[in-house]
């Protein structure tokens, strides 16, 4: 009697970064859902201890104010380089989706491996959280002077509590903080990181984050309230950006049509652009010929 030669084991089943190669690490649904209500919360919360104790408001403030001489942190070389940081690291960012995006359209196309939705969610979520929310809408529309502005620090306007619009500040006013959002703006790196880089991004991220935040309120620029409510709306902004693109029903499958059209119209530009180039080398080499 022969034994029967074992069968062979099951292969195992492949990966999502195998079934989708331009797949982005991202949080699973019930991390973002947490995120989510815990933003809001916070929000919420925030918003209505502000409105019910200005004190602290202004408390956190007076720290850093002397009477004399008022914010005078905001002369310290050291901590205005340091407030150079955060807009220096959004830019490069930035930056550097860019020309992922371009590069297709420009040398070659890219590695199936490396996800559009990428560059494209960093991009989305700056523009749309620290650039129109915070920026064009809370900022040049509330009209909450800033504290250096206020009369208890040495200005003339009177102290606006949060979300209440005045006419005391006409553009770029105090509510919300844009350098506290666009530097919370930076977890967005630790979103798409694979899970075992998200901590020690986050490690880096959120002390980043506070620090430069708090420079802000040492510099009379913004209030404790201004920092600390935008913090929580650009991360319901980046929740919700983040949902749209990997979250709702189809998503991977929408990536996938994406990334052949954006491949297709990359491959027809730099097609078009070597044809260009080609026309313009015969050219001068013929313009050459004429000029012996």
């Amino acid at each position: 009697m022969t034994d029967t030669p074992p069968s062979p084991a099951p292969s195992p089943a492949p990966s999502s970064h195998a079934k989708h190669p331009g797949f982005a690490a991202r949080l699973a649904r019930g991390e973002s859902r947490a995120l989510a209500l815990a933003a809001t919360g916070c929000l919420i919360v925030l918003s209505l201890f502000f409105l019910a104790f200005p004190v602290v408001d202004i408390a956190a403030s007076r720290l850093f104010h002397d009477p004399a001489n008022g914010f005078v942190l905001s002369q310290n070389p050291f901590l205005q380089r340091l407030r150079e940081l955060g807009p220096f690291l959004v830019k490069l960012v930035a930056v550097l989706c860019v020309l992922v995006l371009l590069w297709p359209f420009v040398v070659a196309p890219l590695s199936r491996r490396l996800s559009l939705r990428a560059p494209v969610f960093l991009l989305s979520t700056l523009i749309l959280g620290p650039g129109v929310l915070v920026n064009a809408v809370l900022k040049n529309n509330w009209g909450r002077p800033r504290p250096n502005a206020v009369d208890l620090f040495g200005g003339d306007a009177p102290y606006v509590r949060v979300w209440q619009m005045t006419n005391h500040c006409d553009t770029n006013c105090s509510f919300v903080s844009g350098e506290a959002s666009s530097s919370l703006w930076l977890v967005t790196l630790a979103f798409l990181a694979p899970p075992s880089w998200r901590r020690a991004i986050l490690a880096v991220v959120l002390p980043l984050a506070v620090i430069l935040s708090a420079n802000r309120v040492a510099f009379g620029g913004h209030f404790l309230s201004d920092t600390l409510i935008s913090w929580c709306l650009t991360l319901l902004v980046i929740l919700g950006v983040h949902h749209l693109l990997w979250g709702t029903k189809g998503a991977e499958a929408r990536a996938v049509r994406w990334r052949e059209g954006y491949d297709r119209v990359a491959d027809a530009v730099r097609a078009r652009s070597v044809s260009l180039r080609q026309r313009i080398a015969a050219s001068l080499r013929a313009f050459a010929a004429m000029m012996r």
